[in-house]
């Protein structure tokens, strides 16, 4: 008798990264091809030159240095011959900015980090406002961004944030189950910030 019920999604793959990995991931297509190994699945060097318009020698070199500081892992179950196919090894990335202050490479490393993704967000958004009119009226009520103010202590808003991740991770589990069978999903990037409100409105 089949089971009816669906299978959960495992719980994510989690890497605190440490100062030799910030330092390798702190490069714009090695950011890159971490991102499109998490959301594609494994692929080969070549796949991902394609895919990030780039030419496979240099997938293969950065997807090397990713390696070699654990970020990406060959797919032993894929590669034959000289091909070779790699994934992601960890689903998700953490660390605190305090993590580097005693190095101030690794320091220097994870602001750019940082402003990557404030920059990937602006080139989302970008995208977004181009082409929202080929989307429905229900994805048009749904995409978009939202704020709130508040005066709030570091160790509450560190709550905060966990509790609002704990949500993303429920959703991001059940993705793959009933939410994937719907005719109208589609995948989606959400983006987490929390930043200190300008001088003037305090």
């Amino acid at each position: 008798m089949a089971n009816d019920e669906a299978t959960p999604r495992p719980a994510p793959r989690e890497v605190r990264i440490d100062k030799r990995q910030v330092r390798v991931l702190a490069h714009p297509l090695r950011m890159r091809l971490v991102g499109a190994l998490r959301v594609k699945g494994p692929a080969t060097a070549t796949t991902l030159a394609e895919l990030l318009g780039t030419n496979t020698g240099a997938t293969s070199y950065h997807l090397r240095q990713l390696a070699e500081v654990g970020l990406v892992v060959e797919d032993p179950d894929r590669g034959s011959g000289r091909q070779r196919w790699w994934q992601a090894a960890h689903d998700v990335t953490n660390w605190d900015a305090s993590d580097f202050d005693d190095d101030p490479d690794a320091r220097a490393a994870i602001e750019w980090i940082q402003g990557d993704q404030v920059r990937l967000l602006a080139e989302t958004a970008d995208r977004w406002f181009a082409t929202q009119h080929e989307w429905s009226p229900a994805w048009r009520d749904a995409f978009g961004m939202s704020d709130i103010f508040m005066t709030i202590p570091p160790a509450r808003l560190k709550e905060l944030e966990a509790e609002m991740w704990q949500v993303l991770e429920r959703y991001h589990r059940e993705a793959d189950t009933a939410d994937s069978a719907d005719p109208e999903a589609r995948p989606v990037q959400i983006f987490l910030a929390a930043y200190p409100l300008r001088e003037g409105l305090q």
